[in-house]
């Protein structure tokens, strides 16, 4: 039994930035005054998607943005209020917020009002790569971010982006080896990825070199795994490392084990039903603030689009997520939410490579198959043309 594959979660998306970094290609925007008016929508579509949902209690419920840590601990209060009432949480139940180094001071607030899970967006220990990464915070805030949530939250994860252009092996290990001796439970390293619609993307087509090359990149990935294994904190999915299962994201792996998640706030993403049950709607939030307000004020819902995934879209999806774990992907649930299997004659082959194993009624990569994840999982779906 999986018990991820058939729970529910809620998403909620905060937009606002106090500085939106060249790297990122999310849903964000610079602060207009409509902080009240969006929190007020937020949680009438909360209400909205409860008559929608069933009343499933809630296994996680994670704030991300933009930086929701610009948010007051009132706000999240009141957000969590509200969810707990609509649905009720889980015994157990994750509240995970990512939060702004530059935010440290509130960190307290947000664990009085409910968080049990902090996620640090730390990016780099070294002021010229911050710099370069146009985040709002040095070293020595990062250091003191890292402390206070790890003071004050039991539940700690720390998000680092490597294979920056310039940085070299040696320079890396030397930085997440010092993230890792804090202790966290969990960090996230990130390869640096060029957008096309973000300010690295405009500069990387002017001929700019901002990332690793790919061959350093994929040793650099490579390493990385190498130095979180030594340091106990085992990768359960490409790019999270955890020291216990305990320690992993609870919401993160709901979406990778397929469960149903609700998604409010401008931009967010989410999924409900499968296509053994009336099929699975895949929703999408208006991404414009303005546009979500006047949604909600008009109908009390966000959704700008909505569609019923079909089985084969549905397969594809769930087996590009589940193959990101190190568990693998879940054979039974696929069969059960879409009524569809994987390739066999595809998974053969690539059993024979090396690169994907059958373990039990799950199917996963190989050591050797990690850095060819989205290859493989498209080679798992069925030629259907």
């Amino acid at each position: 039994m999986n018990p991820l594959a058939d729970a529910l979660g809620l998403y909620v998306h905060w937009p606002y930035c106090a500085r939106i970094c060249p790297y990122c290609d999310f849903n964000v925007y610079r602060p207009k005054g409509q902080e009240d008016a969006l929190l007020e929508a937020i949680l009438a579509d909360m209400s909205h998607w409860r008559a929608r949902s069933g009343a499933r209690p809630l296994a996680s419920l994670h704030f991300g943005g933009g930086t929701p840590s610009l948010m007051t601990g009132a706000q999240i209060e009141r957000l969590i209020a509200h969810a707990e009432t609509l649905w009720g949480l889980a015994p157990g139940a994750e509240i995970g917020l990512e939060a702004n180094p530059k935010d440290v001071d509130h960190f307290g607030d947000f664990i009085a009002a409910g968080v049990n899970r902090l996620s640090i967006g730390v990016q780099s220990l070294d002021d010229v790569a911050l710099k370069q990464l146009g985040r709002d915070h040095d070293g020595p805030l990062a250091r003191r971010a890292i402390e206070r949530a790890m003071a004050v939250c039991d539940r700690v994860s720390i998000d680092m982006i490597y294979a920056r252009a310039g940085q070299s092996a040696k320079s890396w290990e030397a930085e997440l080896r010092e993230i890792l001796a804090f202790g966290a439970g969990h960090i996230s390293p990130y390869q640096l990825t060029i957008e096309a619609r973000t300010a690295f993307g405009r500069r990387a087509a002017r001929g700019e070199q901002l990332d690793s090359p790919e061959e350093l990149a994929a040793d650099l990935y490579e390493l990385t795994h190498e130095i979180c294994e030594a340091h106990g904190l085992a990768a359960y999915e490409i790019s999270n490392h955890a020291r216990t299962p305990a320690d992993q994201s609870h919401h993160n792996r709901l979406y990778w084990e397929g469960g149903d998640w609700i998604g409010v706030g401008p931009g967010a993403h989410g999924r409900i039903g499968s296509s053994g049950e009336t099929g699975r709607q895949a929703c999408e939030a208006r991404a414009q603030p303005k546009a979500y307000l006047d949604a909600i004020a008009a109908t009390g819902c966000g959704v700008g689009e909505a569609e019923t995934l079909s089985a084969a879209d549905e397969r594809a999806e769930r087996i590009l997520m589940g193959m990101r774990l190190a568990d693998g992907l879940d054979l039974d649930v696929l069969q059960r939410k879409t009524g569809l299997g994987i390739d066999a004659a595809a998974f053969e082959r690539l059993s024979a490579q090396g690169l994907v194993e059958q373990s039990g009624g799950r199917i996963r990569l190989l050591p050797a198959g990690l850095i060819f994840a989205d290859r493989i999982s498209g080679e798992l779906v069925p030629d259907l043309s």
